[in-house]
């Protein structure tokens, strides 16, 4: 189904079950003999969801290989896991440098709040649509997790006036923020909409703040890459979703995020996957390289000088 303005969603379909597939991929990516990123609340949270292949993949029943193969993305699992483990990285790093204001947008089933070891007097914001905020806090206080740092929730669709209620919940424009929007930029907003949520956050932005983020498209427009969605479409079908990514995904040309950050005053560096695998020490991507969304997405770490 293609997306349309106003448009909603759960965890459980639509972009929201995207959110769910990434946290079975860390899950997955947990239960490793070394794994590149450990995250013990991913597997609770998927299964509380109720995907039937997600619950399987998250729980080890599924073997990681076998989805990987049957709906043609291959290295799915060490993706994910190679993204988490960056965007970890990125807040170690602004934990070491002071910042204690930490923003993470469209925060789905992202634990960090919970797994991370934040220094002492952290704030993290978490914004997301009501109903997800709700069902990630509901589940994790049935399974008796706490927060790491102090959690404010700011439950608000990114597409209304998140600045605003994001303020209201206490957040400080004057105070170094620590940014991230872990697929956000990737397709899932119209071209104009990402601009508008960059340009949200560079006035909220103290010097000395930080972003990272992926951006980009899940979905490549060559017929190669439009033939790779369709067959992918067709494996998801076979485990019982209905998840086109051609569907969810806005067309036209997307933000290129570390461009426009840099435009604006921040020192950035833009990496590829290939360049996050060999930084969490998997083996190299290989063929998968040459295939969507190796190709097509990017990732960047900014700060505001």
């Amino acid at each position: 189904m293609a997306r349309t303005e106003g448009d909603s969603w759960d965890l459980a379909n639509s972009v929201g079950a995207t959110a769910t597939m990434v946290a079975a991929a860390r899950a997955a990516a947990s239960k490793r003999p070394q794994p590149v990123i450990t995250d013990d609340f991913a597997e609770p949270l998927v299964r509380a969801v109720g995907l039937d292949v997600f619950t399987k993949l998250a729980s080890g029943e599924l073997d990681p290989g076998d989805l990987e193969r049957s709906i043609g993305f291959h290295r799915m699992v060490d993706t994910f896991a190679a993204r988490a483990r960056y965007f970890d990285d990125y807040f170690a790093a602004a934990g070491e440098a002071g910042l204690l204001q930490v923003v993470i947008l469209a925060s789905g089933l992202d634990s960090r709040a919970y797994r991370l070891r934040w220094p002492i007097g952290t704030t993290v914001y978490e914004i997301d649509q009501p109903e997800v905020i709700a069902f990630k806090a509901a589940t994790m206080a049935e399974i008796g997790a706490a927060p790491t740092a102090k959690l404010r929730d700011v439950g608000i669709d990114l597409r209304e006036d998140w600045p605003a209620a994001l303020q209201e919940r206490g957040f400080e424009p004057a105070r170094p923020t620590a940014w991230l929007a872990e697929g956000v930029l990737i397709g899932w907003l119209p071209p104009e909409a990402e601009i508008r949520l960059l340009h949200s956050i560079i006035p909220l932005s103290a010097e000395g703040s930080r972003f990272a983020a992926d951006f980009g498209t899940v979905t490549g427009s060559s017929p190669q890459d439009q033939e790779q969605a369709r067959l992918m479409t067709e494996g998801w079908r076979r485990w019982g979703l209905e998840m086109d990514l051609t569907g969810l995904t806005y067309p036209g040309e997307h933000t290129d995020v570390g461009a426009l950050l840099h435009e604006n005053g921040w020192e950035t560096s833009v990496s590829r996957l290939t360049d996050l695998f060999a930084a969490a020490g998997l083996p190299e991507l290989g063929t998968a390289a040459q295939r969507v969304p190796a190709t097509t997405i990017k990732f960047v770490r900014a700060v505001r000088v």
